[in-house]
């Protein structure tokens, strides 16, 4: 089997709901991203690109993503639709495409526009046309799971998870103020800065970040379900656009280009759980992938998992809590945000900027999407 190797890669500065590129549609936001990354890079046009996107009007968007990016007719591009998980698993593909031989340099990563997410709605010949609102029956989300379908299923799901696992606000509250404080911490010192690109003029931070999030604020908020007890809008992550892509290549390819590689991609797992309680996955897959690998979580000199929401933060440090000082390490999507396609891309680009700064080593990134499913990556970053 090939190396897969990972030449780099870029990521937009990301944008709130309704923010700064709220009238930026995905495949345009995707595609300057995807332009200025092979400008800067200077390499050649991939063979292939992969790209995840969750909220999009579909129809192959990555394919059209590619085109609005000047690239040739001839580069074939495809979509990935694991939501919140789909970056990563474009970056597993691509480099399954390469370790196996079918490919020696593909382009992976992902997209989002929840701004200009399309509206969608249940066709007439539906037997719930009439149940979800008839000619009224848009909805903003897909359905994860059997039963009802509503829009706050994803919200429900960490609520579950929260209670079920006994996992209080008083418990969440301190990760919702270390994911701000780090992210804030990394902003200031421009640690991200050769790897941000800037859209559109002015548009050149992460308006998430709220430097100044305190527990004063934490205790004002309430609950945002009718009946909640657990979840905010504090420790769940929001809506949010931005795009990132990272180049991988065959260890022959890089020695032609004479582009030395920052990691290499080792292995990637997925794991179904339960749909009703999907932030368990982002754990459960890393404990997978651990096993898989035979490695203990010491081993590991980075960890980024996708902080969706702050119940996941809690679950990764009762199951490993001798590494939680490795863990997000320059915070999280609860600081920066989660436009779902890109989430991966984003977080396998700050595990590598830390494997830089470690000297090297070991990292995991995962990540728990809608419908019960999780997926780890794990990388091998050079000194």
């Amino acid at each position: 089997m090939k190396k897969a190797y990972i030449l780099g890669g870029f990521r937009s500065y990301i944008g709130v709901e309704n923010g700064m590129y709220r009238h930026i549609p995905a495949e345009r936001l995707g595609a300057s991203v995807l332009r200025q990354m092979l400008e800067r890079m200077r390499l050649p046009e991939p063979e292939l690109v992969i790209a995840g996107n969750g909220v999009g009007a579909g129809g192959n968007i990555a394919r059209l993503m590619t085109l609005e990016a000047g690239l040739s007719e001839k580069v074939p591009a495809f979509t990935i639709d694991l939501q919140c998980a789909s970056g990563l698993e474009s970056l597993a593909a691509a480099a399954a495409k390469i370790q196996c031989g079918q490919a020696d340099f593909v382009i992976a990563g992902g997209f989002e526009s929840s701004s200009t997410a399309p509206r969608r709605a249940y066709n007439r010949n539906h037997p719930d046309y009439k149940k979800y609102g008839a000619e009224n029956s848009w909805y903003p989300a897909a359905k994860f799971m059997p039963g009802e379908h509503t829009a706050m299923a994803m919200l429900e799901g960490a609520e579950r998870t929260a209670l079920a696992e006994k996992i209080t606000r008083e418990e969440m509250d301190p990760w919702v103020l270390r994911s701000h404080r780090l992210a804030a911490e990394a902003e200031a010192e421009g640690r991200f800065k050769n790897i941000l690109i800037e859209v559109a003029a002015g548009c050149n931070r992460d308006e998430g970040i709220r430097p100044r999030m305190s527990q004063r604020l934490l205790d004002r908020l309430p609950c945002v379900l009718k009946n909640g007890q657990m979840i905010t809008a504090a420790n769940a992550c929001l809506t949010h656009d931005g795009a990132a892509f990272l180049a991988l290549c065959s260890e022959e390819y890089a020695a032609r280009l004479g582009a030395p590689p920052k990691a290499e991609f080792i292995d990637a797992v997925e794991v179904g759980g339960d749909p009703s309680m999907s932030p368990k996955t982002a754990i459960e897959a890393v404990s997978r992938l651990l096993e898989k690998r035979r490695l203990s979580d010491r081993e590991i000199q980075v960890f980024e998992c996708n902080e969706a929401f702050a119940v996941i933060d809690v679950l990764f440090a009762r199951k490993f809590p001798d590494s939680v000082c490795r863990y997000n390490l320059s915070g999280g999507a609860l600081a920066y945000g989660h436009p779902y396609g890109a989430s991966g891309g984003i977080i396998t680009l700050h595990a590598l900027e830390a494997l830089e700064k470690a000297g090297g080593g070991l990292a995991v990134c995962s990540a728990a999407a809608a419908g019960g499913v999780g997926t780890a990556i794990l990388i091998k970053g050079f000194k």
